[in-house]
């Protein structure tokens, strides 16, 4: 194993080290500093999973959405 997997005492299962994050204030804060998918997808901030959840929202309401209309057809 690498040097910076840390294993724990009672894991099996080697650590990462945590990927680099700053926190901001507020999510519009997160938006500007860091963009909408530098904070869902990069996880740039402690937003990330909420961004995540908007993403998600959209693409599925998108593809409800094209699956209605070639139901329709």
């Amino acid at each position: 194993m690498s040097d910076e997997l840390v294993v724990r005492e009672g894991e099996r299962i080697p650590r990462r080290p945590l990927p680099e994050f700053s926190e901001v204030g507020s999510f519009s804060e997160a938006m500007k500093r860091d963009g909408f998918f530098g904070t869902a997808v990069a996880d740039k901030n402690q937003y990330g999973p909420l961004a995540m959840m908007l993403l998600l929202l959209v693409v599925a309401g998108v593809t409800g959405f094209i699956i209605k209309l070639a139901a329709s057809a």
